[in-house]
């Protein structure tokens, strides 16, 4: 009910819900990858290579609306 309130009070309508927790759940695989890489201790340049690509695929995914 929060979220539905929240988008309400920036313009967004009903059908924004769905690109609002898309676009969340980019957010947390991203988070969760870092997190993952950071583990695994994956070399610096693997973690930053694999973070731009998951911004740009972020990124990307937005470019629609």
């Amino acid at each position: 009910m929060a979220l539905r309130t929240y988008l309400g009070r920036h313009g967004m309508r009903k059908g924004d819900l769905s690109k609002f927790v898309e676009d969340a759940v980019h957010w947390r695989v991203l988070d969760l990858t870092v997190a993952e890489a950071k583990a695994a201790n994956v070399p610096p340049a693997e973690i930053e290579a694999a973070i731009s690509e998951a911004v740009e695929a972020v990124r990307g995914a937005g470019a629609g609306s």
